[in-house]
């Protein structure tokens, strides 16, 4: 159905009630007895509902999920809520008490938003995608605050509001859009109506170029649970030209100081995996220096070092073996050490992991665990092997 207002009527959250928890395997059994007392298209509509509410947990957790309502699109590409709860605490922290939200998808951001206590104009172009972010204000309790718009975020007024917050699409029918003038609006489009705020926030794909990052603006790579989740481009009341990584949960913020690259030296006793959002940011010179260690390989953002430090911002591994690239040395090594959990992580390498693992490991047997590094050490295919620290 392309319309959620007969989800909306007490028929249609009745038979929401009914499905909640609908396993896949069960859907035919289910449809097929409330199709007897309701129309064949509403349960179809509610069973398609249950099923984008089950997807949705983990981005919003349960208890809001199963109040909330969603489109494909919308699960796919709403921001994670832990996310949104970081980036609208950062606004509330700045003095924002309005924000024009352009772009506002099924109201993720809104929802936190408005949790922080700020009054959120929400607006966005397609018909369903604003129901369901005004259905889900009216779930949530948040309806006072949250005043949802069907329009074109490029005809809309922002000037009374503190800060403006775009959230530009990003994927079209082929996928992905990886050029930020691609995005819908426009990456300039979005820069203007920032500069045009006392605050604003965009939100852009965290593989955005550096060089495409706008002088006025600041940018943070968020990472939460330790996937890279999003850029965001803060303007007013940040530093211009600044960096920073963020972790989440947390939040533990690293900002860029401008170091320059750091040495390559030989693989000490630990190596350092860091956050894909501290890498994404540049700012593995940063951690370099906290754990007082160097580069395996010049192009490789794994760092090394002889000494154990322990930091938020990377993964320390103590490394008890150093290999060639040889899948028989390997294979031999994981028999000889009764290794039985084989992780396989690579940076700089074109074999996948899968099939090393298949390779090295065909029939797991022992009661030892190893992680191997497939990376470059000063050029040359290296296997490293470890543990974590």
């Amino acid at each position: 159905m392309n319309d959620l207002a007969p989800l909306l009527t007490p028929e249609g959250r009745a038979l929401l009630d009914d499905v909640r928890g609908t396993a896949p395997a069960d859907e035919l059994a289910v449809a097929t007895r409330l199709r007897r007392e309701h129309p064949a298209e509403l349960v179809s509509a509610a069973l398609g509902q249950a099923r984008l509410r089950q997807r949705a947990v983990v981005k919003f957790g349960a208890e809001d999920a199963e109040r909330m309502f969603f489109t494909p699109n919308g699960v796919e590409q709403s921001t994670r809520a832990s996310v949104a709860a970081y980036r609208a605490g950062r606004l509330k922290s700045l003095g924002v008490t309005s924000v024009a939200d352009l772009c506002c998808g099924i109201g993720g951001d809104a929802i936190a938003l408005a949790r922080a206590g700020i009054r959120v104009l929400a607006v966005d172009r397609d018909p369903l995608t604003a129901a369901a972010a005004r259905a889900n204000a009216d779930a949530l309790g948040l309806a006072g605050l949250i005043d949802v718009r069907e329009a074109d975020v490029t005809e809309v007024d922002t000037a009374s509001y503190d800060a403006v917050f775009v959230d530009p699409a990003r994927r079209g029918g082929r996928g992905r859009i990886f050029d930020p003038e691609a995005y819908s609006p426009p990456l300039s489009w979005a820069v203007r109506a920032a500069l045009r705020a006392p605050h604003a926030a965009l939100k852009v794909a965290p593989g955005i170029p550096h060089e495409a990052v706008p002088a006025q603006a600041e940018a943070e790579w968020i990472s939460d649970g330790g996937d890279v989740k999003e850029a965001v481009l803060w303007f007013g009341g940040t530093a211009p030209g600044g960096v920073r990584a963020t972790l989440l949960p947390g939040p533990r913020t690293l900002p860029g100081r401008g170091l320059p690259d750091p040495e390559v030296r030989s693989v000490g006793r630990y190596l350092y995996e860091p956050d894909g959002a501290v890498i994404r940011a540049h700012l593995v010179a940063e951690v370099a220096q906290e754990v007082e260690g160097g580069l395996v390989d010049a192009t490789i953002a794994y760092v090394t070092s002889d000494a154990l430090h322990t930091s938020p911002y990377a993964t320390a591994y103590e490394i008890t073996d150093r290999l060639p690239f040889n899948v028989k040395k390997l294979k031999a090594l994981l028999r000889e050490r009764e290794v039985g959990i084989l992780t396989v992580k690579k940076r700089g390498s074109a074999v996948e992991p899968e099939e090393l693992r298949r390779k090295a490991l065909p029939k797991p047997q022992g009661p030892n665990a190893v992680t191997v590094f497939l990376t470059r050490v000063a050029g040359a295919p290296t296997m490293l092997l470890g543990h974590p620290a």
